[in-house]
């Protein structure tokens, strides 16, 4: 019928096959020739069954989100939903790969739904700052009950084959030709006859549900949500389709589908689905790619160790390399800990952590990493100890083999000049803990060679990262803008802001938590060595650690922690410290409200993005909104601070860092020239500075 959707008959069993690559998106292009085969199958008696099925590697993985807040095209998928509940005769969805989204709602539409055993299934809008808008928050109940829906709806995660089928959303599970499978399902269901029941009409999933207990655990996902509006829009949805008729919780799903899409917040997460991808794309992309099939991680600490395991997950043979035997045995049990955690936790089989732990070789000699393609120090983070681990790799790794540093702040262009390889040497900041955060800093030093470049960028996504591909300076993109917005946190402190008062400023703001109590969690000590090495002073932060108050680990930083606790209590003695610092220095205290913490903290943090994307460091704004989303915990409803400038508007940004420059002196409030174009044309693009 069109190059993206064939119809084919297996005897009385026709077949609607969708091929729309690579994810069979449901764009308007497949909608109206499978609306157009729908009604030609309904009205012809020759057939007894409908199978709708897929070309490729999966089902439908949605719908095509770049049609998204444009006047839709008809017929749109509920319009085709609701075709597929007038036909009487049976419809099948067969499942392989992943049914999500609209994907999944177009087989909630059908009578039965036959998968694949490896498939999964869900409905992922939330992650969007939407709610499934074709009818998913009121037929997914109907077959697995309000909780369960509710579950997968908020969390937006999808759940495998078996468990679809024991939850009621999938009628059957198979091994092997999908297709042929589903289509003798689909004769032997059409052999028994009707009639058959459309989703819409069933509420056998329904008769149980405790409200009471339904609104409970809303309630608590609520809190969760740290002030995102899809999830509690998917709540409320999920709890229409059980107190309301069909067709009027249809309609309340609609409105609210309606609201979010035009919502900052849902514009600020469709930005970083496709910021996420664009970061990925490198020039050179397209070259032969040097092999990586072997690991090999210098440092078995808390970081080397993270990274290890990070490796070990995605499938790799990982060689750890320690000083002595006595580091390495205890960066070995503590892996092994972590994965009995996993265990614990029923994350883990007890079989796959005795695949992942039989993945490590343990290694105290330099000679055993020669068969490594990919060798990444953890080791401390100091310039003369990275240069020496870097002298040593020049010796036994293999050519071509791509090393690699972990370094948060340090000049790799420097260390690539201490090895005679030049052209092998990149970054790779992993964050803590890194086996858990999903950003990558991948930074290309300048003369890492492009090949080495993109096989990293895949190795990157095969392990489960968001990689990020940024330049060399100090501290790279994520670092770099985290000292400009800390730079006025100790002037806000002495001059009358409590680190309580701060910290709330910013997780009213979205922020899962404040940079004081962050602080605590990293360790003080490790801003205090950084400090200290580039000859720079913080008064407060340096006077705790020399008091031996490093944070969580010693029970006290800018707060209190009681034994084993996380919670952090205010200490009357840091603030008698602050207020006995501010009266050395003559600064009368007095009352700071939030909106000037956020401006004295978040406008500089954006001005230095707009700095970095001058200097070339980031390729694009939306690259930096990535890093800050991933590794540093930028509220998602906002879309990192570089959408959120533009939400926020750059006018307002430019006249309060120039009010605070004025005020101050400071280099961190200096506009910089990008921001004011920016304010002029609205586009971050760096070819528009004159």
């Amino acid at each position: 019928m069109s190059d993206f959707l064939k119809v084919s008959r297996d005897g009385d069993v026709a077949i609607v096959t969708i091929d729309n690559p690579p994810v069979n998106a449901l764009s308007f292009h497949v909608r109206e020739p499978l609306m157009q085969a729908l009604v030609e199958l309904r009205d012809d008696p020759s057939v007894a069954a409908i199978v709708i099925a897929c070309a490729g590697r999966t089902f439908v993985a949605g719908a095509d989100i770049t049609e998204f807040g444009k006047p839709v095209q008809q017929p749109d998928l509920r319009a085709i939903v609701a075709t597929l509940e007038t036909i009487a005769k049976p419809t099948i969805a067969a499942i392989h790969g992943t049914a999500l989204g609209g994907g999944l709602e177009l087989a909630l539409g059908c009578h039965f739904r036959v998968a694949d055993a490896g498939a999964r299934l869900g409905l992922p809008e939330v992650k969007l700052g939407l709610l499934p808008g074709g009818g998913g928050t009121v037929r997914l109940p109907r077959l697995v009950g309000a909780g369960k829906a509710l579950k997968m709806i908020v969390s937006g995660s999808p759940i495998g084959a078996e468990e679809a089928h024991a939850a009621g959303l999938v009628d059957a599970v198979f091994e092997g030709d999908l297709t042929t499978h589903a289509v003798n399902f689909a004769r032997e269901i059409a052999r028994k006859g009707g009639p058959f029941t459309p989703v819409r009409d069933r509420n056998d999933g329904l008769k149980e549900t405790d409200l009471a207990a339904f609104d409970a655990e809303a309630a608590d996902l609520a809190k969760k949500a740290r002030g995102l509006e899809a999830p509690i829009a998917c709540a409320q949805a999920v709890r229409n389709a059980v107190t309301l008729p069909f067709d009027e919780a249809l309609a309340a799903e609609r409105a609210l589908f309606v609201k979010l899409v035009a919502s900052d917040q849902s514009r600020a997460q469709r930005h970083l689905f496709f910021a996420e991808r664009e970061a990925a794309k490198i020039p050179g992309k397209d070259l032969i790619k040097r092999r990586i099939a072997r690991i090999g991680v210098i440092g078995a600490g808390t970081m080397g160790g993270g990274i290890a395991m990070a490796f070990a997950n995605g499938g790799y043979s990982v060689t750890l390399l320690e000083t002595s035997q006595e580091p390495l045995q205890r960066g070995l049990g503590t892996i092994d800990r972590n994965y009995a955690v996993s265990v614990t936790r029923g994350s883990l089989t007890e079989d796959a952590k005795r695949q992942r732990l039989a993945q490590f070789t343990g290694s105290t000699d330099y000679a055993d990493l020669a068969d490594c393609d990919l060798i990444i120090e953890a080791v401390f983070e100091d310039m003369a100890v990275k240069k020496e681990v870097f002298g040593k790799l020049d010796v036994v790794a293999k050519p071509g083999a791509i090393l690699a540093t972990n370094t948060s702040y340090l000049d790799i262009n420097e260390i690539a000049a201490s090895t005679s390889r030049p052209q092998d040497v990149l970054g790779l900041h992993f964050f803590s803990p890194a086996n858990v955060m999903k950003l990558l800093e991948i930074v290309r030093a300048e003369k890492t060679a492009p090949d080495a470049l993109a096989a990293v960028v895949d190795m990157a996504r095969r392990i489960g990262k968001v990689a990020v591909v940024v330049g060399v300076c100090h501290g790279f993109v994520g670092n770099r803008m985290l000292a400009a917005r800390g730079a006025e946190s100790e002037a806000l402190l002495l001059e009358g802001a409590t680190p309580r008062q701060i910290d709330h400023a910013f997780t009213d703001f979205g922020w899962p938590m404040g940079p004081f109590q962050m602080g605590d969690l990293a360790g003080l000590d490790i801003g205090w060595r950084n400090r200290k090495a580039r000859g720079q002073t913080a008064v407060i932060a340096d006077t705790l650690c020399e008091q031996g108050r490093f944070g969580q680990k010693t029970g006290r930083g800018f707060y209190l922690y009681e034994a084993g606790s996380r919670t952090p209590v205010t200490d009357p003695q840091v603030e008698a410290l602050i207020r006995d610092k501010a009266a050395e220095r003559g600064i009368e205290p007095r009352a700071i409200g939030g909106e000037e913490i956020i401006e004295r903290t978040l406008y500089p943090l954006v001005n230095e993005g707009a700095r970095i994307l001058e200097e070339g460091i980031a390729t694009r704004a939306s690259d930096i909104d990535v890093v800050w989303v991933n590794g540093y915990g930028f509220p998602v409803g906002k879309g990192g601070p570089m959408f959120w400038a533009g939400l926020e508007g750059p006018a307002q940004l430019i006249e309060r860092l120039d009010h605070w420059h004025q005020r101050t002196g400071k280099d961190v409030f200096k506009v910089a020239p990008l921001l004011r174009r920016m304010a002029e044309t609205g586009s971050w693009e760096v070819g528009a500075v004159s």
